[in-house]
């Protein structure tokens, strides 16, 4: 079978991921790059070996006609126009968490992929982990019962990366949009992706990027980050999750947090037992009456080396094969429905009702 013909749209710190695993992929062809920096997009041509390089989406997409799929990773706010013009192209579309700035956009993207016939794939890839596989094949066994209640946190205590992720106009938050949104829909994923009846929430913006730290950093860096960079996002975000199945979740994301240490944790408690990724694998139940804590004789830690690859073959294999997505784009808009949500709840201090008879 001809190979897939592939192009990037976003030549920076992400796609780095994307481009390595289509390269890994015998059944892809990495066709095109485009960035709008020349600098960047130069060097990742010359570093992969691509001559079809352009700073401007458009252009590409009318002098290559014959491309057969785009990965987008860009900024947030020009997600939305990059994948939309893609799919008009005829292209089927892998674009990188958020899906958008807001659920509005999103819808138009959906829009745009219904209209074309082509696959939309959100990059949710917490999803293509092995400690979610294991995960979703406990739940599959109904090993925890009845999962009532989440607790999801993905905290830094100095990890503002700079450069886009901290000007609202290309990011359009902090931590929540870019942090929150894997823990968010991992938790929803393995609940077995209930839709959100209300969320509440709060945000706060007290410590900025902690410029004025001497020494030490967080290790989270923009390939643009500057001296001159906007800091107008959050820096800690928190929200109640309430799901039409009846469960919640609470989520806290921070960039900049007085912690000992960077925190990343999902707890998910059931009727029958509990399970707690941080990062090993955890299981907690009752054995002949005892309370008990359970690990698995391999310890299972989230391996980030395979996240990526998983992801992308399952991009193509879906493309090729037309198998069903596990990352659709309508999980995107209910994704986006939850961000827009808690950053509404935080700017008014009210309860957002998204769907029940509450929101008549």
């Amino acid at each position: 079978m001809e190979k897939i013909k592939v192009g990037v749209i976003g030549a920076g710190s992400i796609s780095q991921e994307h481009i390595r695993s289509y390269l890994n992929n015998p059944g892809v062809e990495l066709y095109a790059l485009c960035d709008i920096n020349e600098k960047t997009l130069k060097n990742a041509g010359e570093k992969y070996g691509v001559t079809r390089l352009f700073t401007d989406k458009d252009k590409m997409l009318a002098a290559l006609p014959e491309l057969d799929a785009v990965s987008v990773c860009t900024w947030n706010s020009a997600h939305a126009p990059c994948a939309i013009a893609a799919l008009n192209a005829g292209c089927h579309v892998l674009c990188e968490k958020p899906m958008a700035t807001s659920a509005a956009e999103a819808r138009r993207m959906v829009e745009a992929a219904e209209k074309n016939n082509r696959l939309l794939m959100i990059g949710f890839v917490r999803r293509y982990g092995n400690d979610c596989a294991i995960l979703k094949d406990f739940i599959s066994a109904g090993y925890f019962g009845d999962l009532y209640y989440a607790k999801a946190t993905y905290l830094r205590r100095n990890g503002n990366p700079g450069g886009w992720f901290g000007d609202k106009s290309r990011s359009a938050g902090g931590p929540l949009i870019d942090l929150g949104v894997h823990v968010i829909d991992l938790v929803r994923y393995l609940m077995g992706n209930p839709l959100p009846v209300s969320v509440y929430g709060a945000a706060f913006q007290k410590l900025g990027n902690r410029k004025n730290i001497k020494q030490g950093t967080g290790g989270y860096s923009s390939a643009e980050k500057s001296a001159h960079d906007i800091c107008d996002v959050e820096d800690l975000a928190t929200a109640m999750i309430r799901f039409d199945n009846g469960a919640v979740l609470s989520v806290e994301a921070s960039f900049s947090l007085n912690i000992k240490k960077d925190e990343g944790a999902i707890q998910l408690f059931g009727s029958k037992a509990g399970a707690k990724i941080d990062p090993e694998l955890e299981l907690y139940t009752e054995v002949n009456g005892y309370l008990a804590d359970v690990q698995l004789a391999h310890p299972t830690a989230l391996d980030f080396s395979g996240l990526f690859q998983r992801e992308i073959d399952h991009y193509i294999s879906c493309i090729r094969e037309g198998i069903s997505c596990i990352s659709p784009a309508g999980d995107g808009v209910t994704l986006m429905e939850i961000l827009d949500a808690v950053y509404e709840s935080a700017a008014t201090g009210h309860e957002v009702v998204l769907r029940g008879e509450e929101k008549k």
